[in-house]
């Protein structure tokens, strides 16, 4: 991994972590529909804003659809999840769910025949299911019923950006990150805006609410995902996506220490035994082979 990919790969763990806390507050202002549109519309839009100043040449050649099913998927579908959910379940517990994202997408990878699964692979699986149990079963707060819809919207938005990325993968692999991010935001607000009247925004957002809104988009959507999909392409996507493991671990920190909100040491061991899982399924960590 070159200094650059290091680079981008720190600040991706440091943004995504540390975006929870703006996610919160923004989600507060504008509502869990209105966060995902607002934030989706601006990063896509203050991208293409910025390539025409730049003069940079974009090319949106692949069609509508790709860019479409992406912003549907990893942008509306897992932002959706993630900004509805956060408030239920708290910060830490909705960042540990984050990690299962890699397990996911391992599966659809592997049903699409770009993976093969291994041995390491499919003790990988196994752990991140217990790990899941493990979670979901034993919480630090009471199980309601508000809590457990919070847990399947969680998993939705984890299978969605994994269903996402391995889509942009397969059929916009020959796109460029600014172009896959500024179609996929551009499509993603598109498509949840409509659902504003059902979910419109709950009062009048404050200076301070726009401010938060901005650093989101621009800071924690735009840059990162360009970011993201540039590494993609330099160490592979297998590698790129091992980032998760970093941001859950800054951002159940966060929950923790800056939000004080509960964990049980049970669901720290299996946050802990979710990532072991997505580390085994990414190929960090291998089995022994054994002697013959």
């Amino acid at each position: 991994m070159q200094s650059r990919d290091f680079a981008a790969y720190a600040y991706l763990s440091l943004a995504w972590g540390l975006s929870f806390l703006l996610l919160l507050h923004v989600v507060d202002a504008f509502g869990w529909i209105g966060a995902v549109t607002f934030r989706s519309l601006i990063a896509g839009l203050l991208l293409l804003a910025i390539a025409r100043l730049m003069r940079r040449r974009l090319d949106f050649s692949a069609g509508t659809l790709p860019f479409a099913v992406v912003g549907a998927t990893t942008v509306a579908g897992q932002l959706i999840g993630l900004s509805y959910a956060t408030p239920l379940i708290g910060t830490a517990m909705a960042a540990i769910f984050v990690a299962a994202i890699p397990l996911f997408s391992m599966v659809i990878a592997r049903v699409w025949g770009l993976e093969r699964i291994t041995p390491s692979r499919v003790l990988g699986l196994i752990l991140g299911a217990i790990g899941i149990v493990m979670l979901v079963g034993f919480p630090a707060v009471p199980v309601t019923s508000v809590f457990l819809i919070g847990c399947l919207a969680m998993i939705g938005s984890t299978f969605s950006a994994a269903f996402g990325s391995n889509y942009a993968s397969r059929y916009l692999a020959g796109t460029g990150p600014w172009e896959v991010t500024i179609g996929s935001f551009i499509a993603g607000g598109i498509l949840t805006l409509p659902l504003l009247w059902f979910v419109p925004v709950p009062g009048t957002p404050q200076g301070i609410d726009y401010l938060y809104l901005l650093a989101l988009a621009a800071l924690m959507s735009a840059l990162t995902y360009v970011l993201y999909f540039g590494l993609v392409k330099s160490i592979g996507a297998t590698a790129a996506i091992s980032v998760e493991f970093a941001v859950t671990v800054v951002a159940v920190l966060v929950g923790a220490f800056v939000l004080n909100e509960p964990l049980s040491a049970l669901q720290i061991m299996g946050g802990g035994v979710i990532i072991i899982g997505c580390a085994l399924v990414l190929g960090l960590v291998k089995l022994p082979r054994l002697a013959s």
